[in-house]
């Protein structure tokens, strides 16, 4: 079914004009041979131009392989074009073309599975590549949704009007289809982690899909968008060691929030006169021009939940440092912000792929600086309630031994 919806956005005379040049080739090699039918016939009447006809031929033979490499190759240029052009709306849909939200989406998870390394070693590399191609997937699937809802307000936003759904390219029963192809896809990428994963992945699902729906109802989008993109603090740790551990992925979530509200309050600032002409909520109008202290207010709750995931996990000081670059990263850009200005607003938003990845290097490079012979607190506390159990359940059993000796 995907396969032949993007087939049929090939133009009609395509597969025509792919026929023809194709067939070129037999045409000329028939007109060749009536050719030297032809020429052998003056030869045989006129022996006076029997040595031109042979010079003749022996030039046809040599032009012939590179006529048929030329046709070949035009060929191949037109495919790909066709190609390209059909499948060019789909990306554009998917946001191939934008890949900052699958960054963002993406460094909460790599956070979570960076913090939940043993001491002195290195993240889960194999688990931080399954998690930036599910983050891949589902950023695209996301926005397929987002623009299903939205396909009648983008079309009247200016900076959405060209988006596929909006402008035609895509038709609604096409993206229906290829959103059931990314599901598909993120689906298979999820069956890959532990059942506790999986079922913690899926739980996520209908803040996707009732994200779209908050912009007409309340002015706080940004804090939903903010739980469905940082699910991934919850996630990671679990598809690592089994469970998550609270004392340090709730802190992490509810910063990742805190982040999420900053940055696409910012976003958000872009469209805000298109959004009041056409009743759009966001923070961005929530907040107006107090938009600075409420974003100053987020960061410090920020680093305050950083502060106590990076406690809870015996973070060394590489980790502390890079809260405080992220610190002084959002500081620099809320204060250097004009909320006016929708390429500034921009510039800022795109700046904040910067705050994660510092973020993730100091983690990975504090939990490396931790001592090996420490116990891993994933272990010791994720399932440090195992250990205790059974020490209670042995000395149960040692007291009965007893107690059946003396009888």
């Amino acid at each position: 079914m995907l396969i032949r919806t993007i087939c049929g956005r090939f133009k009609p005379a395509t597969c025509a004009v792919i026929y023809q040049r194709l067939s070129m080739s037999q045409q000329q090699q028939l007109q060749l041979l009536q050719s030297h039918s032809w020429q052998c016939h003056r030869l045989k009447h006129n022996p006076l131009i029997q040595t031109r006809s042979s010079s003749s031929q022996t030039e046809d033979h040599k032009n012939q392989p590179k006529i048929q490499v030329q046709n070949n190759q035009v060929i191949t240029k037109n495919l790909l074009h066709e190609i390209r052009t059909a499948l060019s709306p789909y990306a554009r849909l998917m946001r191939l073309d934008r890949p900052i939200g699958t960054y963002l989406l993406f460094w909460p998870c790599a956070w979570s599975i960076a913090l939940s390394a043993n001491a002195g070693c290195w993240p889960d590399f194999t688990m931080l590549g399954l998690f930036a191609t599910g983050a891949l997937i589902m950023r695209g699937a996301g926005c397929t949704i987002n623009d299903l809802w939205d396909k009648d307000i983008d079309a009247k936003v200016e900076r959405t009007r060209t988006r596929p759904l909006a402008c035609g390219e895509v038709t609604q029963f096409d993206a229906i289809v290829f959103l059931s192809a990314q599901l598909s896809l993120g689906l298979l990428v999820l069956l890959q982690l532990n059942l506790e994963s999986i079922l913690l992945g899926a739980c996520s699902l209908g803040l996707v899909v009732t994200y779209p729906l908050m912009k007409r109802i309340t002015y706080w989008p940004q804090l939903v968008l903010g739980m469905a993109f940082n699910w991934g603090a919850l996630l990671g740790w679990c598809a690592t060691q089994g469970s998550v551990f609270w004392s340090a992925c709730l802190p992490l979530y509810l910063s990742g929030i805190c982040w999420t509200i900053v940055y696409d309050t910012i976003y958000a600032h872009q469209d805000k006169v298109d959004d009041l002409q056409i009743g759009i909520k966001s923070t961005a109008l929530k907040f107006g021009e107090n938009t600075k202290l409420w974003l100053s207010g987020f960061t410090a709750s920020m680093l305050s939940g950083l502060t106590a995931a990076g406690m809870a996990c015996d973070q060394t000081l590489p980790y502390y440092a890079a809260v405080g670059i992220v610190g002084a990263h959002l500081t620099q850009q809320i204060y250097s912000l004009n909320i006016d200005n929708p390429t500034d607003c921009a510039k800022k938003f795109f700046s904040n792929h910067q705050v994660g990845l510092i973020l993730f290097l100091g983690i990975v490079l504090g939990t490396l600086l931790k001592p090996k012979d420490q116990k891993s607190n994933n272990t010791n506390l994720t399932s440090g309630s195992l250990p205790q159990l059974q020490q209670t359940t042995g000395s149960l059993m040692q007291i009965s031994n007893k107690h059946e000796v003396l009888r």
